[in-house]
């Protein structure tokens, strides 16, 4: 087996990446719906059975959400005492703190503690490749539990959780996850899922720990400043973790490996475009919340926030000032129908 490529710069991904797209698109002389269809059906494999799996288990991740939040999560913030509005929206990162922490050492264990070399080797993901290859049984069971638990994240952004202000990118980050864990399932690029999801889940691990410290530091009647520390950590670590798995590693190994290496392992790959063009759009989603914490950020270095705050959640007392709308001006339906009805204000006369 030769050895692993080395990983490439900024530069060579734009370069080869961009040229393996060009000539790619110049050498798809009768690309369209036509040739799409045709291609969906001759290499696509994703059964009903699969498919319907996958949706009982979406329903029995909020059935799960729905009996931890209120056997569990809320009777825990009431005995610790939390303020009000933290104890409302504990049981929110508390659930995605326990589902990341699973979905990410599960990942780690295949990339790390197995014989898959995806991560030091993104390129053999392509290796091997053919049509209606079977999945290997533990990355199958990866591929189910992230594609129910997306499936169910659909319904808890919109109907359970905090509405934020970035909450409509959030669907569509989810639709787009949705797509691609279906469609890679679909043709068999399970091996770049595997590495795409690990990448991905440990910001939410540090991002829901951090928030978990910062509603528990205000407890009881007091401040606690073990729970500020860690906070203070959590956020440290997730704003370089962010950068560095999400702005240089997925980079630098997913992308390269899709748009470039893939070609070379596999001439005329199924639907290179397409997942090309659904994994450029994660990118560009990682860049606009990479933002939020560069906000978050300076605001801490110009002392306009004393500690640890999440900078997408809406100011609620600022809500209720005449005349001062909070964060994206969305129409008044919307706000009443999702930001109050799915957030901590369950009626705004309340």
């Amino acid at each position: 087996m030769p050895p692993p490529e080395p990983m490439p710069g900024y530069g060579e991904l734009l370069r080869r990446g961009y040229g393996s797209l060009a000539a790619a698109a110049r050498g798809c002389g009768d690309c369209g719906w036509e040739l799409a269809l045709r291609t969906w059906a001759e290499n696509a494999h994703l059964g009903w059975a699969e498919v319907l799996l996958c949706g009982i288990c979406a329903l029995g991740w909020t059935a799960l959400r729905r009996a931890c939040s209120r056997r569990l999560f809320r009777p825990f913030g009431e005995w610790c005492q939390l303020q009000p509005k933290d104890a409302a929206k504990m049981p929110e990162s508390a659930w995605k703190l326990f589902f990341y922490s699973v979905s990410w050492s599960y990942g780690a264990y295949l990339l790390f503690c197995t014989d898959y070399p995806f991560f030091h080797d993104p390129p053999s993901v392509f290796h091997g490749w053919h049509r209606g290859m079977e999945v290997p049984g533990d990355i199958a069971l990866a591929y189910l539990l992230q594609g129910s638990f997306y499936g169910h994240s659909l319904y808890a952004t919109a109907y359970m959780d905090t509405w934020r202000k970035d909450s409509l990118v959030m669907l569509l980050h989810h639709v787009v996850t949705l797509t691609l864990l279906g469609s890679s399932y679909a043709f068999r690029y399970h091996n770049v899922g595997v590495l795409v999801l690990f990448l991905h889940d440990v910001n939410d691990v540090q991002l829901e720990f951090t928030k978990l410290n910062v509603y528990f530091k205000h407890r009881g009647g007091a401040f606690h400043r073990l729970n500020d520390v860690l906070a203070n950590a959590g956020c440290l670590a997730f704003s370089v973790s962010w950068f560095w798995f999400r702005l240089y590693w997925f980079p630098l190994k997913v992308l390269y490996a899709t748009s470039h290496c893939s070609l070379q392992a596999v001439p005329n790959i199924p639907f290179y475009f397409f997942f090309n063009a659904l994994l450029l759009v994660l990118t560009l989603m990682n860049i606009y919340w990479f933002l939020y914490i560069v906000l978050f950020v300076a605001k801490v270095l110009l002392g306009q926030m004393q500690e640890v705050n999440d900078v997408r959640e809406y100011d609620l007392e600022e809500s209720r000032r005449p005349g001062k709308e909070p964060g994206l001006q969305l129409p008044r339906a919307l706000k009443e129908g999702l930001h109050l009805r799915n957030g901590l204000v369950k009626d705004k006369r309340l």
